[in-house]
């Protein structure tokens, strides 16, 4: 008897917590199935999408680096934002072998501060650090809420164009990622009515890759800062960012909330939020 199936696919994926958080879900909920992880190399993209378009069984996958805009011209449709976007975390299968894709990142990414996002700010600023794929939804994500913000690259043009394409509504500023490396004697004003964010959308800090260089002095008082790297789940980032007093926010609130509505689309039902914290202990072993 076969067994509906996903997966998270990506380059390197080894060190995915996607398959605990899906096959957990999945042992609460009684279902049958399973969720995989699948080393896919850039190169092997289309081999790998065009055997498992044949495959009845596979539902769809993840999508993790350096896939995310690389799939964009192998899928048969795009759901809107991921289309707005221009990036793909989500690919499901349709029972016609189709292929669609979606971007849970962006209301992923929104989760867990949707508390502090129902208040009411007299401004906002997020200082998003990275260009990549993930970035794309991030700023697109922070754009809907009304953020002004600071996008910074290693290339600066990259960054102002991803503003112009994704925010364009906005006064939003781009600039070097080495702007945050040394440390600033700006004064910040009063924050106390304002919501500002710090964060990591890039792979620096992740296991095997360059550490972040960010000198705290650029954070306003207040600042929450959030990393989405999940390898390792605690970065020195993080710990550095409470080191001086902030409060902090790891790549797993993120990867839990992109993946209950990924795990909806491949497996027909919403997982059970009320198991988050048995998941994070089990992730967290």
């Amino acid at each position: 008897m076969s067994t509906p199936y996903a997966e998270v696919i990506g380059d390197p994926i080894a060190q995915s917590k996607s398959p605990a958080i899906h096959n957990f879900w999945l042992r609460e909920l009684g279902l049958e199935g399973r969720y995989d992880h699948c080393l896919v190399r850039l190169e092997e993209l289309v081999d790998y999408l065009a055997k498992r378009r044949a495959d009845s069984d596979w539902r769809g996958c993840n999508v993790t680096m350096p896939h995310k805009l690389a799939i964009l011209p192998l899928l048969d449709r795009l759901d809107p934002l991921a289309e707005r976007i221009g990036a793909v975390n989500t690919v499901v299968r349709g029972t016609d072998g189709t292929l669609t894709g979606y971007n849970t990142d962006a209301p992923g990414f929104l989760e867990p501060v949707r508390d502090e996002l129902a208040k009411t700010h007299l401004f906002r600023m997020a200082r998003v650090l990275g260009t990549g794929g993930a970035a794309r939804a991030i700023v697109a994500a922070l754009a809907q809420e009304h953020f002004v913000i600071v996008l910074a690259g290693r290339d600066p043009g990259k960054a102002r164009a991803m503003l112009d394409e994704l925010a364009p509504d906005g006064e939003h500023h781009a600039i070097g990622l080495d702007h945050f490396a040394d440390a600033t004697d700006f004064a910040f004003d009063d924050r106390e009515h304002c919501f500002d964010l710090i964060v990591n959308a890039s792979p620096l800090g992740m296991t095997g890759q360059p550490p972040l260089a960010f000198d705290f002095s650029h954070a306003p008082p207040r600042s929450v800062v959030y990393d989405i790297v999940t390898s390792p789940l605690d970065t020195q980032f993080l710990q550095d960012a409470r080191g001086v007093g902030f409060e902090t926010i790891d790549g797993l609130s993120m990867l839990i909330g992109q993946a209950d509505l990924a795990f909806a689309h491949f497996f027909g039902t919403h997982p059970p939020r009320n198991r988050d914290a048995a998941l994070r202990e089990l992730i967290l072993k």
